[in-house]
């Protein structure tokens, strides 16, 4: 089976260029698990609910977020509301898992494809470099004592690549799947680990290029060269899809490939 894998939504010119592109991606590759990382989404910063209502309307199974997932206050009263059952959108948007207890939404999901594959997401969030969050590794550790399906997809939510690329090895031949998010900058080192699990450090954002990682490059410039504070805000121009296509036994869980996909205007 195929799961295809959007690397961070970044903004309108981001939102475009997926919605352009992922009608024939699912269709060419025949993607029977479609998992988007959508948490700079609204303007850069954050995602809101109709935004993952959208997500989902395009064929999206999971949403994964980082460390912008508050970024819209409303996403944490949409979370908050009476849970609707286990398959609900809002079960289906995760936070990173190892957020400290009592944080509003869920860090992982258990779902099944349009065929039947049982099928598990895992979203976590590094701590180098980043907010003290609980330990990604044994986060994980424990998740995994209880997940019942053989294809497992982690979206590691990370700053540092020797970060990502500790816990890939950590998890290699126990997840279908790791891959990096955050840096907004794709990483060539797309492979299978020895144990069958998929890796690449950072699938890169889905968004506008023509940008320092996806912010109007001017106003990157002048914090650079003044110290001076200022607004941030999203760019347009170059706008490009990046995501990487994972083939995967679903009886084992064991990945078969992955190929990085970059596709521009």
């Amino acid at each position: 089976m195929n799961i295809l894998f959007v690397g961070d939504i970044f903004g309108s010119a981001g939102r475009n260029i997926v919605k352009a592109h992922l009608p024939q991606l699912i269709e060419a590759h025949k993607v029977e698990l479609l998992i988007i990382n959508g948490e700079n989404a609204a303007g850069g910063f954050g995602i809101t609910p109709s935004l993952a209502d959208e997500f989902f309307s395009w064929g999206a199974n999971v949403i994964t977020t980082g460390n912008h997932v508050w970024d819209k206050k409303e996403l944490m009263e949409w979370l908050r509301e009476p849970d609707t059952g286990p398959h609900s959108q809002q079960r289906r948007l995760l936070r990173p898992a190892n957020y400290p207890p009592g944080t509003p939404g869920q860090g992982m999901y258990e779902g099944t494809t349009r065929s039947g594959v049982p099928f598990a997401v895992i979203n976590l969030q590094g701590r180098v470099f980043m907010s003290d969050n609980d330990d990604p590794f044994r986060c994980a550790d424990k998740l995994l004592e209880n997940i019942k399906a053989k294809v497992i997809f982690v979206d590691m939510h990370a700053e540092a690549t020797s970060e990502k690329m500790a816990l890939g090895w950590h998890l290699d031949g126990r997840v279908t799947a790791l891959v990096g998010t955050h840096t907004h900058v794709p990483t060539a080192d797309a492979r299978v680990l020895p144990g069958g699990t998929a890796y690449q450090t950072d699938v890169g954002m889905s968004g506008p290029y023509d940008s320092v990682i996806g912010v109007e490059k001017e106003m990157v410039l002048k914090k650079f060269l003044t110290n001076l504070p200022g607004k941030f805000e999203a760019a347009t121009g170059d706008p490009r899809i990046c995501a990487a296509l994972i083939t995967c036994d679903p009886q084992s869980g064991k990945a078969k490939a992955i190929r990085h996909i970059m596709m521009g205007e």
